[in-house]
């Protein structure tokens, strides 16, 4: 092919125009005012559905505030009813033996706690879900994902749910407070806080226990109700029954008319009678009502009054092995000891009697 050819076959391509390349569109004003139409008549069709949400909303959350602040005023003016109780009751003489005020304090204020959180978590809950519902949203999924969720964190967390509970209907049911002596069969002592986990006690020592209120299985109140003194008196069996009793008696009655005792002796002293009778010696058993917590002090000071009253009565109280008076005589050793017998002797005629009769054929052979 020849140049000519190419250049006249070059020369009848089209070449491109600045016209036929792409150019960006720009909007007219007729189009921004279709487009400002379409949007005042979609806010036009939709507007009454978003007031009408806007004010479900709106009205969910003041009647949920509205209603968590009355619950909560109600539950403080319950909790002040409560301790206003125990501070009256604080002041009489019977109120005083069974009302402490720290105990009722603390109960009153774990109780208002643990109504005030539920009270919340569940008003603030049930408007948090209807407000979503308000906005059409599925409640199912999230519904069924909490759950789940609730399902995990109570397995991973059962020992500090198992707590929280126990400790709840502890409370709630009052088995024991601040300042009652309790044997709660890990710990024993007296209870110096209690909580919604853990419960504080003070052993007899001293020391601090803190006892999970999950590994409570049994608890023994000792300062709930009435307690029981009781005292067993050891003597001698020679003794006259009838003096004892008349000088426990009369122990018993002088204390029971001397202050404090009054107070803290819920019942009479008894003298219950012979618990046990040995060969050297008997035990009388005497046994009181008291007031709680107070067993052990009354049982040390009837101690001390009966064993003054027995020395003046001269009633000797004994206990174990039984000791020598130093005014008797110390028993002869050899008035256990058998007499000799004639026996002992090989040259008695006891003895020669008992011998053995020699047989006929013995004494020919030594013939």
């Amino acid at each position: 092919m020849s140049l000519p050819a190419v250049l006249t076959a070059a020369g009848s391509s089209p070449s491109p125009t600045p016209s036929e390349s792409s150019t960006t569109t720009v909007p007219t004003l007729q189009d921004a005012q279709e487009s400002a139409a379409h949007t005042a008549s979609w806010v036009e069709q939709n507007w009454s559905t978003w007031l009408a949400i806007g004010l479900k909303v709106l009205l969910v959350v003041v009647i949920a505030v509205v209603l968590r602040k009355v619950v909560l005023r109600a539950i403080t003016k319950f909790i002040d009813r409560m301790n206003r109780t125990a501070e009256s009751a604080e002041g009489t003489t019977l109120g005083g033996l069974l009302v402490n005020a720290e105990r009722r304090r603390q109960r009153s204020q774990a109780i208002g706690s643990v109504l005030r959180s539920v009270a919340s978590f569940l008003i603030l809950g049930t408007a948090a879900l209807m407000v979503l519902s308000s906005f059409q949203i599925d409640l199912a999924p999230l519904l069924a994902s909490a759950g789940v969720a609730g399902v995990a964190i109570g397995f991973g967390a059962r020992n500090l749910v198992t707590d929280f509970l126990s400790g709840v209907f502890m409370i709630l049911e009052d088995q024991y407070g601040v300042g009652d002596s309790i044997d709660s069969g890990v710990a024993s002592g007296e209870v110096v806080e209690v909580g919604l986990r853990v419960t504080k006690l003070r052993g007899a020592n001293g020391e601090i226990w803190y006892v999970r209120n999950g590994e409570i299985k049994r608890i023994g109140n000792l300062s709930q109700g009435w307690a029981t003194a009781g005292v067993d008196v050891t003597v001698r069996s020679n003794e006259d029954l009838d003096r004892v009793r008349a000088t426990l008696d009369e122990v018993a009655e002088k204390m029971a008319k001397e202050e404090p005792w009054n107070e803290v002796l819920w019942g009479p002293i008894e003298v219950l009678g012979l618990d046990s009778v040995l060969i050297d010696s008997m035990v009388v058993r005497v046994s009181a009502k008291t007031m709680p917590g107070k067993a052990l002090t009354v049982e040390r000071e009837l101690r001390w009054r009966i064993k003054r009253a027995f020395d003046a009565a001269h009633i000797r109280i004994v206990g174990g092995e039984t000791a020598v008076l130093l005014n008797e005589e110390p028993p002869d050793p050899t008035a256990a000891v058998a007499a000799p017998s004639a026996f002992s002797n090989t040259d008695s005629p006891q003895v020669a009697a008992t011998a053995p009769i020699a047989s006929p054929r013995s004494s020919a052979a030594g013939k």
